[in-house]
């Protein structure tokens, strides 16, 4: 579960967020680029290729393909706080 005490400093306001990769309990993104190459405009990657939240989404399609990413991801560092 991604730990949202640890939010990379990227991530735009919103429900969906990306765990910082320094997350002392493990959960933290690993750069696979998974989220960021299936949902471009919502996840990027920083300059160390870590992902973060770059666009929350609003509509019911854009919703489902961001949390398709946060089930997706295999460190479970995409979370949702909405």
């Amino acid at each position: 579960m991604a730990n949202n005490q640890k939010k990379h400093s990227a991530n735009i306001p919103g429900p969906y967020y990306v765990t910082s990769p320094d997350d002392p309990g493990g959960q933290g993104c690993i750069a696979c680029t998974i989220c960021f190459n299936a949902a471009p405009g919502f996840y990027s990657e920083d300059a160390e290729g870590y992902a973060y939240v770059s666009q929350q989404p609003a509509s019911e399609a854009e919703i489902a393909l961001c949390q398709g990413q946060l089930e997706a991801c295999p460190a479970s560092a995409i979370g949702n706080d909405g």
